[in-house]
């Protein structure tokens, strides 16, 4: 159960883990869904080669934009792209460099697809059995134009009583299928050598803007989940000290009717989770004016990358809103929510 655990933190922790995680998980998706494929071509001059080229064009589509949707990074980058710039100076490389991040992970599992695909032949004998010349087969000799593009039209289909036992139809489908696992082996080929060449060359290279460009692509990733972790922590905070105002409140009603005297001194005072250590940044931001102000600042104007930098020159549209908090200071009672 540890090693789980620590796996698992470690893809929680890891971005770039849990995005290679997803890209091996939709390419064994993706061999999974072409092995259980029920393949029927059908056999018609019109249609053979929309329905070979739609199965092996089609699911790679769907497949890239599934790996696109599930590749957080492709959100940030277009959030990266689009957001104003604010304080901070764009740098169109790291966009570049997410941008073919998330391509390579979101192409992965197409690219599993259609060398499937090629390597099986179904698909290419299915769509191109019309377009073969038939001048490379001498059993066509004998039949007419028209008796011979029915015949091409019914080659994928080995079971139909035309081309049943016939020589011409497994010449031509061995044919088509040699020719699609050539090119499936060279799409293979070519890819893997490219992959060497990137890896063997790359350290030829300067890495310096290679590494700046990773760790600001990762920096934008993670500023924006620790973001949302704060908004969720300060919204968790902020609805907490309503209810104790709201209670609070009730209290001293119920003790102006005298209704209840008995339980005032039960009964946890506002002042206690006011003056909790750690939060006085989350408590300084206590109305609802403030948050719709605070979330504006951040999209239209996040703060330069300067820790050195004075707060007050990006944090000045909330200085004459927000309240200096110490602890032990109460909040009013009834809180704008």
């Amino acid at each position: 159960m540890d090693r789980f655990r620590l796996l698992f933190q470690h893809f929680q922790s890891s971005s770039e883990s849990v995005m290679n995680g997803i890209c091996l998980l939709l390419a064994a998706v993706t061999v999974k869904l072409y092995s259980s494929l029920d393949f029927n071509c059908p056999c018609l001059a019109r249609y053979n080669a929309l329905y070979g080229l739609g199965l092996l064009l089609m699911p790679p589509l769907a497949l890239f934009l599934c790996g696109l949707l599930a590749n957080r990074q492709s959100v940030v980058m277009m959030e990266e792209w689009r957001q104003p710039s604010g304080h901070r100076r764009k740098d169109p490389g790291i966009i570049r460099y997410m941008c073919f991040s998330v391509l390579q992970r979101a192409l992965a599992a197409p690219l599993v697809w259609i060398l499937l695909a090629l390597l099986d032949g179904k698909c290419f004998v299915c769509a191109f059995s019309s377009f073969v010349d038939p001048e490379k087969f001498l059993d066509f000799a004998n039949m007419t134009s028209s008796q011979v593009q029915l015949f091409l039209a019914k080659v994928p289909c080995k079971e139909d009583e035309l081309v049943r036992d016939s020589s011409a139809r497994k010449a031509v489908s061995r044919y088509l299928r040699c020719l699609s696992q050539a090119i499936g082996w060279s799409i293979t080929l070519l890819l893997i050598v490219a992959a060497f060449l990137a890896r063997c060359l790359r350290p030829c290279f300067d890495q310096t803007v290679f590494l700046q460009r990773r760790y600001w692509s990762n920096y934008v990733d993670l500023e924006q989940k620790l973001f949302d972790e704060t908004c969720c922590e300060h919204a968790r905070d902020f609805a907490h000290r309503c209810v104790l105002h709201f209670f609070a409140s009730m209290q001293s009603e119920l003790r102006a009717r005298g209704l209840r005297r008995d339980t005032a001194e039960h009964l946890e005072p506002p002042e206690h989770l006011d003056s909790e250590p750690g939060k006085v940044h989350l408590r300084a931001i206590s109305s609802r004016e403030q948050v719709d102000r605070l979330l504006s600042s951040w999209y239209s104007g996040k703060p330069p990358l300067d820790l050195a930098a004075s707060p007050k020159v990006w944090v000045g549209g909330l200085s004459h809103r927000t309240p200096t908090l110490v602890p032990g200071t109460r909040l009013s009672q009834h809180t704008d929510v």
